[in-house]
């Protein structure tokens, strides 16, 4: 299950527009970068390591039965050709990655499809949520973590991490001045990994800021 790709997509999509928010360039590459996450999570890709065949910092593709994920099942596919930088993975992803999301999530219930009509009659095609539980749930846990300092589970800490980077926060939150300071340096410090428990260090989650570091630059 693409858990942060699909998160993601569904706060972005809580408005009253029916369209997602942030513009389209930083809204593929963030989604593009999600998807990446979220192999990272259940440790199907890694960044390479000083002294591996693979150059420094290239996303190489781990042994594992594959992801029957309809979105994830596909970036495997992409990224087992060769081991490849963040910024090539996310261009090779970032056109196909929204779309599948979007009908992924309409099979599962989750947003339904309507059609739009600007002048001229041209038709466009927008995305209803037909259950705000689930976005309202993450926007919860992203509170949660920016403003009550709560540590946030490694989902949670992905998406805060990635709109951090795109300066996406804005598009979600209403906050005055004050509140802004507090949640950028809330969410910079999420961003370093801080959230990660080294005493219990599980792989999965360590795994995931990790890759988390190496996608981060290549979304700037």
């Amino acid at each position: 299950m693409a858990r942060i790709a699909e998160d993601l997509l569904l706060l972005l999509l809580d408005n009253a527009s029916a369209r997602p928010a942030l513009d389209e360039s930083r809204r593929q590459r963030l989604l593009s970068a999600a998807v990446l996450l979220d192999l990272a999570h259940t440790c199907r890709i890694r960044p390479s390591a000083p002294g591996e065949s693979a150059p420094p910092g290239r996303l190489v593709v781990l042994m594992g039965h594959g992801p029957e994920d309809v979105v994830l099942a596909p970036a495997v596919r992409v990224l087992s050709r060769k081991p490849t930088s963040p910024a090539e993975a996310i261009a090779k992803l970032r056109r196909r990655v929204e779309p599948q999301l979007l009908e992924h999530l309409a099979r599962s219930g989750y947003v339904t499809r309507i059609r739009l009509y600007t002048k001229g009659f041209r038709r466009q095609d927008a995305w209803m949520l037909t259950d705000r539980g689930r976005p309202a749930a993450v926007r919860a846990s992203m509170m949660s973590a920016l403003l009550d300092g709560q540590p946030p589970d490694p989902p949670t800490a992905a998406i805060i991490s990635l709109l951090h980077t795109v300066d996406g926060l804005s598009a979600l939150l209403s906050l005055d001045d004050r509140g802004w300071e507090w949640v950028n340096g809330r969410a910079a410090e999420i961003a370093s990994g801080s959230w990660v428990n080294e005493s219990i260090g599980r792989l999965p989650e360590v795994n995931l800021a990790v890759t988390t570091a190496a996608i981060r630059p290549a979304l700037v």
